[in-house]
């Protein structure tokens, strides 16, 4: 587990008001302990607007601008949890980096991260927030998500933040034999679905209904 090294801060921001959101998810059924510590580590606050960050530690999604919202611990949590069910991760592709904080949960428990981002503002912010933490084991793209980031691949597991209506073929062969992909799928009716490569065989399991944005083709500069 790496440490985050950031200026503490009081009242919501506190050690202990992240060790009752640590404490709620393991009463919601979070089990790895790898997951459920980095939740209790991680500054949630820095990754929303500073008046939002009195509701951090809430278990709920708040907005983070550009229609784009930052998902609430437990399906962070349980996201993060289900990639890891296949044992450690080396190489791991991120869709949709968002304000970071999913990045930051999953760098603690992952050895690198490869996060692509259409919204580059988005983005830029997420950059300063998980450097000013510590975090560096994350390298970054501004693209369309859509279509991985096949240099880099094939990885040991992908993690998609936003819902397509069905799951990507170009993420799919981006996923190396034994890999796991964890995607929300849908476009009014989303479920959280776990795929596993076996072979040329992808095993699809439906894991419980979810609410995302939807995941957009194309790039934003600004």
């Amino acid at each position: 587990m790496r440490d985050l090294h950031y200026k503490t801060g009081i009242g919501m921001t506190s050690q202990r008001t992240r060790e009752r959101l640590m404490e709620r998810l393991f009463e919601e059924g979070i089990r790895n302990l790898h997951v459920l510590e980095a939740i209790r580590r991680t500054p949630r606050h820095l990754f929303v607007d500073e008046a939002l960050s009195h509701r951090a530690y809430e278990d709920t999604a708040l907005p983070i601008g550009h229609n784009q919202t930052l998902s609430q611990p437990y399906i962070v949590a349980r996201m993060t949890e289900l990639l890891l069910g296949g044992g450690p991760l080396d190489k791991v592709l991120e869709v949709g980096t968002g304000s970071g904080y999913q990045t930051a949960i999953l760098a603690q428990v992952v050895e690198r991260i490869f996060s692509v981002e259409r919204i580059y503002p988005l983005q830029e912010r997420a950059k300063a927030v998980l450097k000013e933490i510590d975090i560096r084991n994350v390298v970054f793209r501004h693209a369309d998500g859509n279509w991985g980031w096949p240099a880099y691949g094939p990885y040991d597991a992908i993690l998609v933040t936003a819902a397509p209506p069905e799951v990507p073929a170009e993420l799919l062969r981006q996923l190396a034999d034994g890999g796991r992909l964890v995607i929300p799928v849908g476009a009014r009716d989303q479920v959280l679905t776990l795929v596993t490569r076996e072979g040329d065989d992808f095993i699809h399991q439906a894991v419980e209904p979810v609410r995302f944005v939807p995941l957009l083709a194309g790039a934003i500069s600004s």
